[in-house]
Order: structure tokens, then C-alpha cells, then sequence
């Protein structure tokens, strides 16, 4: 393994990713759905080269080609933390959904969001092989679906809800790995981690 690859790749900070999409005057793309379209791409085994990546998306959300490279970079920074965490033997994949410290209610709609862009992101990537999900991957889709629709009140902040805010968020999370393990072979994994060179992050 090269010292590219051995490198861990963070995913950026959510208000950093969210101000600079705003910047590029992509005002309706959030964080949250971004990582979870591409997530949900990657899960359905898709990779892409840091010129792919960027089409895709501007074509995907309808905007505009990317005008900062600390935009392009970071966008290429979120890809690579998810295949990187997608891969990882100790299921470290994380969600990118804004702080713990804002509202609840703001942080549910974001799962919400998520999840969306996920089942849009797995549904769009033509799956390679001749096997469909099995029953438990096809109900996960479904459990995701019906969370698209999650909310809680405005006011509701107490420790019941936080709580009930992160067993559905610890689901989703590992939903996304059950899905990724389902559609992406071992061999094809390893495939990845050994045979090519991502591309490098300046």
C-alpha cells in the first residue's frame, strides 16, 4: 500500500463544505445531500477520477462548474473519505450531518436529506453482476425511504428525543454499510485499495 493510500482522509467539516457550496452559488445543494448521493453512488459501486466526479455533480444538481479549487478539493476530499471509510475493516463510515450543537430539528431534517440522496445516488449507478440485493438489503431501502420523511418538533430537545435522533442516525450509518458490503465484492474492494492510486489531494 502506498502512502497515499495508507493516508486517512477526513471528511470535511460540515459549515466549511456548506459555505463554500453558498460561495459557488449552489444555494439549494446541502452537505448532507451531497455526501449522501455520492455515498449512495459508491455504494452501488461507482468510482470516479477527480474530473468525473465534478461533472457528475454539476450535472446531477443542475449548477454550474465548480469556480474555486478549495471547492473542487473539498468535494474530492468527501469522495475519498467515503470510499476510504466504506472500505475500512472497523466500519468507521460517518454521516455528514451538521453539529451536535444545532437544533435537533435541524439535524433531523438533514438525516432526512441523507437519506434522500443516497437512494438517488444508488438508484441512478447501474450495479455490475448478475445478483440483485438480498430481502434484508431490499427492506434497508425501504427503512431508508421512510426515514426521507423524519422530523421532529421545533421545540423537542430533551434527552428521549435526542437519543431516539441518534439510534436512527446509527441505523442509517449502518444501513449504508449493509448496502456497500452487498454490492461491492471483496475482491473488487481490495481491487481498489491495491491496484489503483487514488488521486492526490493538494
Amino acid at each position: 500500500m502506498t502512502d497515499a493510500q495508507s493516508t486517512t482522509v477526513e471528511l470535511p467539516d460540515f459549515d466549511v463544505l456548506a459555505d463554500l457550496l453558498v460561495e459557488e452559488g449552489a444555494l439549494t445543494l446541502s452537505p448532507s445531500e451531497l455526501h449522501g448521493l455520492l455515498a449512495g453512488q459508491v455504494a452501488a459501486g461507482a468510482r470516479f477520477d477527480p474530473a468525473g466526479l465534478l461533472q457528475r455533480i454539476q450535472e446531477l444538481f443542475d449548477i454550474e462548474p465548480f469556480g474555486s479549487d478549495v471547492t473542487r478539493r473539498t468535494v474530492m476530499q468527501t469522495y475519498m473519505a467515503i470510499l476510504q471509510q466504506f472500505q475500512a475493516p472497523d466500519f468507521s463510515f460517518e454521516l455528514l450531518l451538521p453539529d451536535e450543537d444545532q437544533p435537533l430539528s435541524i439535524r433531523a431534517e438533514a438525516l432526512g436529506v441523507w437519506c434522500s440522496g443516497f437512494l438517488s445516488g444508488f438508484g441512478m449507478q447501474e450495479r455490475k453482476g448478475p445478483g440483485g440485493l438480498s430481502v434484508e438489503g431490499q427492506e434497508t431501502l425501504r427503512d431508508l425511504a421512510q426515514i426521507v420523511q423524519i422530523s421532529t418538533d421545533a421545540d423537542a430537545e430533551g434527552e428521549e428525543d435526542e437519543a431516539n435522533l441518534m439510534e436512527v442516525q446509527e441505523y442509517v450509518r449502518m444501513a449504508a454499510l449493509l448496502i456497500f458490503s452487498e454490492c461491492n465484492e471483496p475482491d473488487a474492494r481490495e481491487e481498489d485499495q491495491t491496484g489503483s492510486t487514488p488521486p492526490t489531494l493538494h
